[in-house]
């Protein structure tokens, strides 16, 4: 009777290395300025549309109803991701006291 010796398992998940480790990959910043850039456009859309809709130059309401709700949306949504990066940061000084 042979005793074989036990191979290590590998697995695909494992061995898989990235092809480029060097590659920078989007961090919390570079989210945080396109969300800026995102609601910067949609503010200008809103007033592009209102703009049009006062002067005549598009009757369709919806479309200006619509662009100024993006807009309203996105910007709410900027203000509380400000809103919980200031109390994280608040919360993390006051652990450091």
């Amino acid at each position: 009777m042979t005793i074989v010796p036990i191979k290590s398992a590998s697995t695909p998940a494992l061995a898989m290395s990235p092809t480029n480790k060097n590659a920078k990959r989007p961090g919390f910043v570079d989210h945080l300025k396109a969300s800026f850039l995102t609601t910067n456009v949609l503010q200008h859309k809103s007033a592009t549309a209102q703009e049009e809709l006062s002067t005549g130059r598009n009757g369709n309401i919806h479309e200006t109803l619509l662009a100024i709700s993006k807009a309203d949306v996105s910007f709410r949504m900027l203000t509380e991701v400000r809103n919980k990066v200031i109390s994280a940061y608040q919360e993390v000084m006051r652990m450091q006291s």
